[in-house]
């Protein structure tokens, strides 16, 4: 059998010293490998469409660290009431997602649980010189993220009967799209300085932690995000999920909210997404270059904030 090679500590080279989304180990000089894993309950009814949102989610943090998924593994949880054919077509929808991705699923784990679970342990490939990495933002830098915000209230007003057919098709359509073609506009820019997927702790956590981890403030322009539709109603009447409040409690020591900023403007950047988009730090002579190429399959990708010289606060809201 051919001698593996020697595995050393200083071949890690992502782990989890700045929260980045997932980890980095370098095989060779010319190719490190991206290890991740993600699975959560449903939050759609349609077992197919929890599937693809889910492998969606998962196959992500491969393209928010600037490389491409080639193997993957199934995690299901499965409760005793669970029927064959729901549990097959959740399955089948992790498995069309990563196809779509390139990414072949060879194989997985299931367990009984009181409740579902589904998600994917997702392998990528990646040049070492080619990491993208959620920390080394720069004064100067601009912030560009890919999709709208919105899901978690949307998906919460969902459960009360509350969003719209359309508003509701729609942020499923967002979570199932893939950040490929995204990753790989961001990935022919010359100078990404930073780049994270936001998911669970929303634009503020995600935002915060890249803020940190550079040693630089982030300003966020509120009026600029983009939103999918009904979220910014929804939030307004105080629709919002668990996660946002838990979100919110996490950051606000970090953060300054200016006067005049609309609240459920700053609801929706704690809201907790599921298969975000990228948010992107580079030079803003760099920016519409990025945008223009974007525009093409992530329509709303936008602008939504700058980076600053360190000062009190790691984020301010305006």
């Amino acid at each position: 059998m051919k001698d593996l090679p020697n595995l050393r500590n200083d071949d890690l080279l992502v782990g989890y010293d700045s929260s980045d989304d997932a980890c980095v180990y370098r095989i060779s000089d010319d190719l490190a490998v991206i290890q991740t894993v993600d699975f959560f309950t449903p939050i759609v009814d349609d077992p197919y469409m929890f599937g693809q949102i889910a492998a969606a989610n998962a196959l992500s943090d491969v393209y928010a660290m600037g490389g491409k998924p080639h193997l993957a593994m199934n995690l299901l949880c499965v409760p005793g009431c669970l029927s064959n054919d729901t549990i097959r077509k959740i399955l089948e929808g992790g498995h069309d997602k990563a196809l779509e991705a390139g990414c072949v699923v060879a194989g997985g784990h299931t367990i009984r649980d009181n409740e579902p679970k589904y998600g994917l342990c997702v392998m990528g490939f990646v040049h070492p010189d080619s990491i993208l990495k959620n920390v080394g933002a720069r004064p100067g830098d601009v912030l560009i993220l890919t999709k709208p915000l919105g899901t978690g209230i949307l998906t919460t007003g969902a459960k009360r009967n509350v969003t719209s057919n359309g508003d509701f098709v729609a942020a499923v359509d967002c979570m199932a799209t893939l950040n490929a073609k995204s990753a790989s506009d961001v990935i022919g820019m010359k100078h990404v300085h930073a780049c994270t997927d936001i998911t669970g702790f929303g634009l503020l956590g995600h935002g915060f932690e890249m803020a940190f981890g550079s040693d630089v403030t982030i300003r966020i322009d509120t009026v600029a995000l983009p939103l999918l539709s009904g979220a910014l109603e929804l939030s307004r009447t105080g629709i919002l999920p668990g996660g946002a409040s838990r979100n919110m409690d996490h950051v606000k020591p970090h953060i300054k909210v200016l006067p005049g900023v609309d609240q459920a403007l700053v609801d929706i950047c704690a809201d907790p997404q599921t298969s975000g988009g990228l948010l992107v730090a580079l030079p803003e002579d760099e920016a519409a270059l990025l945008l223009k190429k974007l525009h093409l399959h992530a329509p709303k990708s936008a602008i939504v904030g700058r980076v600053e010289e360190k000062g009190e606060f790691s984020l301010i809201l305006q």
